[in-house]
């Protein structure tokens, strides 16, 4: 059976297309008994090019992909037509190609997984979410790292941030899961009112009913998740793997092997036991903003 995803579903976003169409590959080439390196043999090149293949790390040449069809049998019309679709729509750049000026490579790949995802987990140390900052706080968190950047850069860098929280607003949103130290609550980012606009959107999106935030205070003193920020992502096709991502200065870690992505998960778990409950939040949120950010 073909599994293809339906037009404007969260999963047809070009990095999830990639990974599902090479999901079905490797099942394919596995149930037809042929080997990695037969298949890099039938498409002139190599058994690593088929795992990057297979793992959706790479684009697909539709010819390229006609004939592992072929060689793995797949001979019906629909079944083959369904398949090279699903080709020609991984290789459409997403939405975040226009920003390409400001944006590097390393953190395209995960705008893709992030656009895909049925459910975020996110914990932070510095700074509020990218998914969750307003647009001045935005622009202050960019000016901390692009302090040269002209100011039509600066605004480019604040727009695709913005861009990227549409999502939040979409029909079918992910879920989004914060885990957020109370650090950056207190650290004032771009100055007492830029953190007072910013706190009073975090109030207004603990009432999203696809939002849940969680604040680890202070007084947990030391926390499973010590080593700094991480984002797990969960698909809602089953056969996409979760994907841990650690974001570094001038690169990110994209995790997808199991013994990383249970590490995580148990830190993530311990997280939201230690942190505050969600149904808390509105209060602590609005104890900062009397007591830190007053009007």
């Amino acid at each position: 059976m073909t599994m293809v995803p339906a037009e404007g579903t969260p999963a047809s976003g070009p990095t999830v297309l990639r990974m599902l169409l090479g999901a079905q590959l490797r099942r394919l080439r596995e149930s037809s008994g042929v080997t990695r390196e037969g298949a890099g043999w039938e498409i002139r090149s190599s058994e690593s090019k088929i795992s990057r293949m297979e793992l959706g790390r790479v684009g697909f040449k539709e010819r390229d992909v006609a004939d592992l069809l072929t060689l793995y049998g797949v001979t019906a019309p629909e079944e083959r037509e369904a398949l090279l679709k699903l080709a020609r729509d991984a290789n459409s750049p997403g939405w975040w190609h226009r920003y390409g000026d400001v944006l590097p490579g390393w953190f395209q790949a995960y705008l893709g997984l992030e656009a895909a995802a049925a459910l975020v987990r996110t914990y932070e140390v510095q700074f509020v979410p990218g998914l969750l900052q307003t647009r001045e706080y935005a622009r202050a968190v960019v000016l901390l790292g692009h302090g040269r950047a002209t100011p039509g850069e600066v605004e480019r860098r604040v727009e695709l941030r913005m861009q990227r929280q549409h999502l939040l607003r979409r029909e079918n949103p992910p879920q989004l899961w914060v885990v957020l130290d109370e650090a950056a609550l207190r650290r004032p980012i771009g100055g007492p009112e830029v953190m007072r606009g910013q706190v009073q959107a975090l109030i207004e999106a603990t009432k999203s009913p696809h939002i849940r935030l969680q604040v680890i205070p202070f007084a947990a003193g030391g926390h499973a998740a010590a080593g700094g920020a991480f984002t797990i992502l969960r698909f809602g096709d089953a056969e996409l793997p979760d994907v841990v991502y650690i974001e570094q200065l001038t690169s990110a870690l994209y995790l997808d092997k199991r013994d990383d992505l249970d590490y995580y998960a148990v830190a993530m778990e311990r997280l939201c036991v230690e942190a505050e409950p969600p149904e808390r939040t509105q209060e602590i949120l609005q104890r900062v903003l009397d007591d830190l950010y007053p009007r």
